[in-house]
């Protein structure tokens, strides 16, 4: 369980928030107007409308007492930047500011931002993947040449072991899992029988992937 301070309700920190909440955080929000947060309010740590551009209101948060702030202003790149700033010269610990630029993530890492992430950006490249490869459920990017993909088992394995299959040396991609109904088994045994109404959650570059799901037909 972490401390985490979020600063900006829109879409993008209230469904933070949720998530946050959901996964057993202790949560503060803060927000300039406060709209659409009634259903948080009885479950955050505490909650309060105020500007967080003014320095004494920064200071009356206890950013030193959070493992995580967030910085969660989609419309106004200048108060993101100078919260951000603020929030580390305060000593906040970690520093994660939202942004849909790189121009702009620039500035952010500049000015005290220990991390930014581009929501909309990501998004985006997760349903391109998605929905332009056959076969693909999911997709997750760790680094620009390796992902996580979830996968179907494709009918030649059906009946056959990891092993009998000899996957990792065969397609250069490991098997960290497999999904049936929504219940994972992580890290299945070389001596797992595939079975056709699961799926795989596989982990490899992305060419060895795309090699893969461009062999077989589900």
């Amino acid at each position: 369980m972490k401390s985490i301070l979020i600063i900006g309700m829109g879409k993008f920190g209230h469904h933070l928030c949720e998530n946050l909440l959901r996964l057993g955080n202790e949560v503060m929000i803060v927000d300039e107007r406060g709209d659409g947060w009634e259903d948080l309010l009885p479950l955050v740590t505490s909650a309060k409308i105020a500007d967080c551009t003014n320095v004494d209101v920064l200071k009356s948060l206890g950013v030193r007492n959070f493992d995580i702030c967030f910085v969660c202003i989609g419309t106004n790149f200048q108060s993101s930047l100078e919260i951000t700033s603020m929030l580390k010269e305060m000593g906040a610990k970690y520093v994660v500011s939202k942004t849909n630029r790189d121009i702009h993530a620039k500035f952010l890492l500049r000015n005290g931002a220990d991390e930014v992430i581009y929501p909309d950006r990501d998004i985006a490249e997760k349903v391109a993947v998605r929905f332009s490869a056959n076969h693909v459920f999911d997709y997750i990017e760790l680094t620009p040449e390796y992902s996580i993909y979830e996968i179907p088992t494709f009918s030649q394995w059906v009946g056959k072991t990891i092993k009998d299959v000899d996957f990792r040396a065969k397609y250069h991609v490991s098997i960290l899992g497999t999904k049936v109904d929504g219940v994972t088994n992580l890290l299945p045994m070389a001596s797992h029988v595939f079975d056709e109404k699961e799926h795989l959650m596989v982990i490899g570059t992305n060419s060895d992937v795309e090699k893969l799901l461009k062999k077989y037909k589900a």
